[in-house]
């Protein structure tokens, strides 16, 4: 690829600024109606739901231009529609416990429901600086509690809604969301049927919400029959994570065009000797893996690393078929592994291959496997030794399914990746009509120009 890549993708700048934020009020949202448990029930959660992956908030921060009088029953409104959605929606509305060997479960009591914070600040919107891009600056847009501890869900509630009213107009919605509850396409599932509703002013839910956790029952007797490297702990004696988070590591995002990624996967394809036809994921997060390894010279040279991705499988599973509405965790972790010497030497189409050979690995009998490992095993530890995970929030609407009345958001996607500086982002990018890509990733100040040179000039070594 010529030096004309350069033009294809751009290192996005963003400001590091202060928000000051002043909580106003805070307020529990409950279902308007009636739901189908009642106090002191519970609710099944499947091993899919609660690997340790999933045992986590996910922040997400939407940003809507508007005028002062526009936005000024921003709140009402939000809490209204939240309400009617809780009634389908309503394990939504109910807190997570443990249960026996570590498990989790949803269950209902008195006052609890989702939370929604409403919250001002004294700069302006214009003030926020580029929008195009996730900022770790904006982490006041989201609510913690007070000295509220890193993955903590237990009787925590299970949607936490802050919306943040800048100085002369425009405003944030910034969401923490629990995973337990909904993968991805859950998540844009429910997050579309509340934007509607709000739209509308009536409630609307389609496809009609299904729970459906016990259809991922494990097997009696379990039976695990792939290694699942994806969760194995490893020792790290690689240099790998002590470069990642001894330092503080720092957010860098890439604005890739849509000519960018084609040129990838072109020249993973050409240079392959198989028929196999790559995707442009299988691709992209080749180039991505090997970028990452060769920009921080990971020794030794013979160790073996991991690159990680979850595959949704709805529609592999086919006795009986997942029901439309369902909307929990139905994602199974793909992982694919090299050696370093490997990742540095060999060309892109054989690292493309290794991520094209793991993402068809997974389908409905790996599914079983996993929730059986889970049930056996159940990880404890999120494992990062020798590990990529690249997260592919491209396949999401987000910007679509953002609609509550006041147009499409000027940014949709997380806020700050440096706290698991081994996870690499891609997002869609948020302009009308624009088909390009975001690769956000960690890595430390020493190691960013080699990365951007690596990953802008392909070569074939």
């Amino acid at each position: 690829m010529s030096n004309s890549s350069s033009t294809l993708m751009e290192d996005v700048q963003f400001s590091h600024q202060s928000i000051p934020i002043t909580i106003k009020h805070k307020e529990a949202v409950l279902p308007a109606g009636p739901i189908p448990v009642n106090n002191g029930e519970s609710l099944y959660l499947s091993n899919l739901d609660d690997m340790i992956g999933c045992r986590v908030f996910t922040p997400t921060v939407f940003f809507y231009h508007s005028t002062p009088s526009m936005s000024k029953h921003v709140v009402e409104k939000l809490r209204d529609a939240l309400a009617l959605v809780l009634v389908p929606y309503y394990p939504f509305s109910g807190r997570i416990r443990e249960t026996s060997n570590g498990k989790l479960e949803i269950f209902f009591g008195p006052n609890q429901g989702a939370l929604i914070v409403e919250a001002h600040s004294s700069i302006a919107f214009a003030d926020l600086g580029d929008l195009s891009v996730p900022n770790p600056s904006w982490s006041p847009l989201i609510y913690k509690f007070p000295n509220e501890g890193p993955y903590k869900l237990i009787d925590m509630p299970l949607l936490i809604a802050q919306v943040t009213y800048f100085r002369g107009g425009g405003f944030s919605l910034g969401l923490r969301m629990c995973h337990c509850l909904c993968d991805g396409i859950g998540a844009m599932q429910f997050f579309n049927a509340w934007a509607t509703t709000a739209r509308v002013g009536n409630l609307v839910a389609s496809p009609e919400p299904c729970w459906d956790r016990e259809y991922f029952l494990p097997r009696d007797p379990p039976l695990i029959k792939y290694p699942h490297t994806e969760f194995m702990s490893v020792a790290d004696r690689s240099s790998l994570t002590r470069s990642l988070w001894e330092v503080k590591p720092v957010q860098k995002c890439y604005k890739v065009t849509k000519e960018f990624q084609e040129k990838v996967k072109f020249l993973a394809q050409e240079t392959s000797n198989q028929d196999t036809n790559y995707t442009t994921f299988d691709a992209m997060a080749a180039h991505v893996w090997r970028s990452w390894v060769k920009a921080l010279d990971v020794k030794p040279s013979d160790y073996e690393l991991r690159l990680t991705f979850t595959v949704n499988t709805r529609h592999m599973l086919k006795e009986p078929p997942l029901k439309d509405g369902f909307y929990g965790n139905a994602v199974c972790v793909a992982c694919a592994t090299s050696k370093v010497e490997e990742l540095s030497d060999h060309p892109l189409h054989r690292t493309t291959d290794l991520v094209h050979k793991a993402r068809l690995s997974v389908n409905e009998d790996y599914l079983k496997s996993t929730v059986d490992y889970i049930e056996v095993r159940r990880p404890k530890v999120l494992e990062f030794g020798g590990k990529l995970t690249i997260t592919q929030w491209t396949r999401f609407l987000l910007y679509e399914s953002a609609d509550f009345g006041w147009g499409r958001p000027a940014y949709a996607g997380p806020i700050d990746l440096t706290p698991t500086p081994q996870v690499c982002v891609l997002l869609p990018e948020g302009g009308i009509n624009a088909d390009g890509m975001l690769v956000c990733l960690c890595l430390p100040e020493t190691a960013c120009k080699r990365f951007q040179e690596l990953f802008c000039f392909i070569n074939k070594p």
